[in-house]
């Protein structure tokens, strides 16, 4: 079972020793390895596809951060991480990565969390909200009351012998054409939403701006909420670097979160990667 994260504030939330911290955010998915730091406006992108192996991954971003000065680095993976590793291969990328040593490769500290559950931490606006994101694959996880529980919904089967990522994925969508698609999208965050009694679905990733319109009881949330949650996992205080409203990807706020749903403030990711330090 994935482990579940805490991420309720903790005494010393907000520590000036946390926002000190320099922290590269990393977000490796199937189309594109993102780099960004606090004070860049935007992040900056290098393709990658079935032959990004884990070493070269490593050996991108250290080419292409070269000047940048960081002491830590949250880096999202498209895959299950069980004690801060991966629990096995990418489907969307090449190999290597189970086994790697990030923080021999980088030479500073590397935090590992899911590509998706990094995003939902940094769209978590309270209650029992679903993550689901709409990239190369189907990224899945859920935070109920506060705590983080990363899942993988992509895999499961949904219809024909087809699984949910199979529809929601780059594969459907090119597979069934937009207007098809839209509509599986709409209906998959229907049944996912009340079988596991969310409050609200977060749909994100590249190709949830692809929408035209926001299924009933969902928000599309922002990719700058993958910066945020790379943030949040090494105890950056939210008041240092405010969240984007939940909204479209473009953060215009269209959309938020319904009224019924708890309101809390995100905070920390309480430390469970203590083994890559």
């Amino acid at each position: 079972m994935p482990d579940k994260t805490q991420t309720k504030p903790s005494p010393t939330s907000g520590s000036s020793a946390a926002n000190a911290l320099k922290i590269l955010v990393v977000d490796v998915g199937g189309t594109n390895v993102k780099m960004r730091m606090k004070g860049q406006k935007e992040a900056t992108k290098v393709p990658s596809g079935p032959t990004m192996t884990a070493g070269k991954a490593a050996g991108i971003v250290k080419q292409y951060t070269k000047g940048w000065s960081y002491d830590r680095i949250s880096l999202g993976y498209p895959g299950p991480i069980i004690n801060g590793r991966p629990l096995r291969e990418p489907h969307n990328l090449g190999g290597g990565w189970v086994g790697f040593d990030f923080n021999k490769a980088f030479g500073v500290p590397v935090k590992l969390i899911n590509d998706a559950a990094m995003q939902a931490v940094g769209s978590y606006k309270g209650g029992r909200m679903l993550f689901l994101g709409l990239g190369t694959g189907l990224g899945s996880a859920m935070i109920v009351d506060g705590v983080l529980e990363p899942m993988e919904l992509a895999h499961l089967l949904y219809k024909n012998g087809k699984t949910y990522e199979d529809y929601l994925g780059l594969r459907g969508l090119e597979r069934m054409g937009k207007k098809r698609w839209r509509k599986h999208v709409a209906k998959v965050t229907e049944i996912l939403k009340a079988s596991l009694g969310a409050d609200y679905v977060v749909l994100g990733g590249g190709n949830v701006k692809k929408l035209k319109e926001v299924p009933p009881g969902a928000v599309l949330g922002s990719n700058e909420n993958a910066f945020i949650g790379g943030l949040l996992i090494w105890g950056q205080d939210l008041r240092a670097h405010p969240i984007v409203d939940v909204g479209t990807a473009a953060g215009s706020g269209v959309g938020k979160v319904p009224a019924d749903a708890k309101a809390s403030t995100p905070a920390k990711v309480k430390d469970d990667t203590k083994r890559l330090t």
